[in-house]
């Protein structure tokens, strides 16, 4: 037995040099949700459910971990490894750049760390444009201004980008929304489109490949909680969250199955 352990101890040592270590062994991308306490009807804008039920969803994708917070982390070791950042918040302009952790947000991004932004946090309030704007849209690539102009109706969702990883494993089929007009689309890429009630197209969705190698997604869907119950959505959802955190996304599309359990709609409180 010990001559058996003397021949492996070189093979093993081989491999740990070369970084072959069992998948277990391996560090895991995490991901950070950002949710806050609802400020919606319920039923509509499930900031901390729907973070949560996402982060279930994300961690059906072998060697990622998902992270929930209520706002941003009071700890900074929640940071320690982020590979992505999720919001669904009001406006994630003034909650990223208002506060005192605006620096490592700075920090964060200048390393490469993923952007994600779902429905109102895709935006600056019109009265802080000026003053965050900027930064903003470099962090991003694109914004809605709150709050220009809201729409709805029923529209097919349009993918601009047919073979972006983000759709990936799902076809264009009809949504039900609140949609935001006319956002500011600066160095980003349209990927998403709707056709509101009175026939204006609109630009729902966006991504951007920054300058520091970090990948932004924006979409401004995400309104009514019933949209995240439908499996199209969500893997338009874990697809751009996995490709901000730069994790290769499968060509059927991100796993998103789990269970009716978690997907349903919590009681009111």
């Amino acid at each position: 037995m010990k001559t058996s352990i003397r021949l492996l101890l070189p093979f093993l040592v081989l491999l740990f040099a070369a970084g072959e270590l069992p998948a277990d062994d391996k560090p895991k991308t995490k991901i950070l949700l950002i949710g806050k306490e609802p400020d919606h009807p319920h039923g509509t804008h499930m900031y901390l459910h729907v973070s949560g039920m996402l982060g279930k969803c994300l961690e059906l994708t072998p060697g990622v971990e998902a992270v929930v917070s209520n706002g941003w982390p009071k700890d900074a070791k929640t940071l320690e490894g982020v590979k992505s950042i999720v919001v669904y918040t009001n406006p994630a302009a003034e909650l990223l750049l208002e506060g005192p952790h605006r620096g490592q947000v700075d920090e964060l991004m200048k390393k490469g760390v993923g952007l994600v932004t779902i429905h109102w946090a895709s935006s600056v309030n019109k009265n802080n444009f000026e003053k965050l704007g900027p930064t903003w849209l470099s962090y991003l690539g694109g914004t809605w201004v709150s709050n220009v102009g809201l729409s709805g109706g029923k529209s097919p969702l349009k993918r601009l980008i047919p073979d972006h990883p983000i759709c990936r494993g799902w076809d264009e089929y009809e949504i039900e929304d609140e949609y935001y007009l006319d956002p500011t689309i600066k160095q980003a890429k349209p990927l998403l489109q709707v056709t509101e009630r009175k026939g204006k197209d609109v630009i729902v969705g966006w991504v951007y490949e920054r300058p520091d190698g970090g990948r932004s997604f924006g979409t401004t869907l995400g309104h009514p909680y019933s949209n995240f119950q439908k499996e199209p959505f969500r893997r338009m959802l874990v697809n751009g969250i996995l490709w901000s955190a730069q994790v290769e996304v499968p060509k059927t599309g991100a796993p998103v199955n789990v269970s009716e359990e978690v997907l349903k709609l919590p009681e009111k409180k």
